[in-house]
């Protein structure tokens, strides 16, 4: 057991109280991806054995928006929980995030299990049981959000919470591709994006999840949620924000971030 692995595992699970922390370099160099991923499954095995029930993964970075804004040039994913989840319409309280950002994305529900390696987008298609309009929040427990792709994938890849839509749309006839998004902030248009910004295809970014975790030896299983990344660039939101999401095809989906951090 790596003990700099553990180490830079339990400083991000600290942080979570509030007070974010710097960059891992001392203990994850920002190239070492393999290293990255291993302080992830720590935290995420403490997290299990603590109760928390894993279910879904999220996929980062696969907007060139978003990796432009990050200075990154690859996808990551992370584990969902399922206190991670807010209703829709439901409230965020600040007191829960440090630096927040929001980002609308296509969500995915599995009908079935997936575990291969040479997983495609029709892999992905014929397992989903349906599609529907997702926002996700993202924080960071680095400091400043001064991250590399290491610090991002070692702190779960920022992830936070999320929100799924009510409307359940089967994929047969749904154009994920050309589809368009906006996403307000108090009503008024902060970002917008259109599905083909997801690795050229929110199925697209599936199947790349689905070959990195098969790569791992981690299945996919019926009933998990993927969200499959940013539509467009992701947008900081502050207390008293009403963050709401619109996609064609999969209708709209919302949350209010309220109170004091």
């Amino acid at each position: 057991m790596n003990a700099a692995h553990q180490r830079a595992a339990a400083l991000l699970r600290a942080a979570y109280a509030g007070a974010p922390i710097d960059p891992l370099r001392d203990f994850v160099t920002p190239e070492d991806v393999d290293a990255a991923y291993s302080v992830q499954s720590i935290n995420t095995k403490f997290w299990v054995e603590q109760g928390r029930r894993i279910v879904g993964r999220k996929i980062g970075l696969t907007a060139e928006a978003v990796q432009r804004q990050l200075g990154v040039d690859q996808p990551d994913f992370g584990v969902l929980f399922s206190d991670m989840q807010i209703a829709d319409g439901g409230v965020l309280s600040a007191a829960h995030v440090i630096q927040p950002k929001a980002e609308a994305e296509v969500a995915l529900v599995l009908g079935r299990d997936v575990f291969d390696l040479g997983a495609t987008a029709e892999t992905i298609m014929a397992a989903v049981d349906y599609a529907v309009a997702a926002i996700e929040i993202v924080d960071s427990r680095i400091a400043d959000w001064k991250i590399t792709f290491a610090d991002t994938v070692a702190d779960n890849g920022s992830s936070a919470f999320f929100v799924l839509g009510r409307e359940k749309r089967k994929l047969a006839g749904l154009d994920l591709y050309t589809c368009g998004m906006a996403l307000e902030i108090n009503d008024k248009v902060a970002s917008v994006g259109a599905g083909a910004a997801c690795l050229g295809h929110p199925l697209k970014a599936a199947e790349w999840l689905a070959r990195a975790l098969a790569d791992r030896g981690e299945p996919l299983r019926a009933g998990d949620i993927i969200l499959t990344g940013a539509l467009g660039p992701m947008v900081a939101i502050n207390p008293g924000s009403k963050v709401r999401a619109q996609i064609g095809g999969l209708g709209d989906v919302s949350f209010s971030f309220e109170g004091a951090r």
